[in-house]
């Protein structure tokens, strides 16, 4: 658990925006920016100034009076902080539509994270075999006896709703810590246990919403 200067647990909303600061800070390095400030990184993450400057404020002394940011050091703060320097394996279960474009999608290209192994049920017939990728789809039925020998924590699910809850517990008996979970189905787990929910259909939703919303304020200027 992630803790600020004050001893606090982090805010879930500030928790949430620390892989946009990490992405902002890498894409300042690889364009040989040294040095930035809390208005710039506003900019690129769509928020104000204050939030930025409250958010680091959490951490203790960022930046520099008068110099702001330096974007290396940065850069390896926020790496740091979620864990970007090691390798992180993870186990996908569901490989539907959702799941086949989650294993195509470079995260390692990115951040030191990949999907090391599949998991679908025997009437997919994607089970038993690769990827172009080499990653192995399994049947789910193995999946504890896998696990048990392999450096995994973490797994998504993409499975349909119903079927959430049971993979959950498959997982968790398999020592998976964490859940990355693209059902809207709201998992009960220990507490011990890691899960940060995607549902897709909020997501979009939510998007229309301020859409209209912005319509609704420019048809009143």
């Amino acid at each position: 658990m992630v803790v600020t200067k004050f001893n606090e647990v982090l805010p879930k909303a500030t928790a949430k925006r620390l892989p946009q600061y990490y992405r902002i800070f890498k894409q300042f390095v690889a364009d040989k920016v040294d040095r930035t400030n809390s208005q710039a990184i506003a900019a690129k993450l769509g928020v104000d100034s204050a939030t930025v400057r409250r958010d680091f404020s959490l951490f203790g002394e960022l930046g520099r009076r008068g110099y702001g940011y330096d974007t290396t050091a940065l850069r390896d703060f926020f790496g740091n902080l979620l864990g970007d320097s090691a390798e992180t394996n993870i186990a996908l279960v569901g490989v539907g539509n959702l799941g086949r474009a989650l294993i195509n999608y470079r995260f390692h290209d990115r951040n030191k994270m990949r999907i090391t192994q599949a998991y679908d049920v025997a009437g997919n017939p994607l089970v038993g075999t690769k990827t172009d990728d080499g990653i192995p789809i399994y049947n789910i039925s193995d999946i504890q006896k896998n696990l048990a020998d392999a450096n995994i924590e973490t797994a998504i699910i993409s499975v349909q709703s119903d079927r959430a809850q049971e993979v959950a517990d498959l997982l968790i008996a398999a020592g998976i810590k964490g859940i990355l979970n693209f059902t809207p189905r709201r998992l009960q787990v220990p507490e011990n246990i890691t899960v940060q929910s995607v549902d897709l259909t909020s997501e979009l939703q939510t998007l229309l919403f301020f859409m209209q919303d912005k319509k609704e304020t420019e048809n009143k200027l």
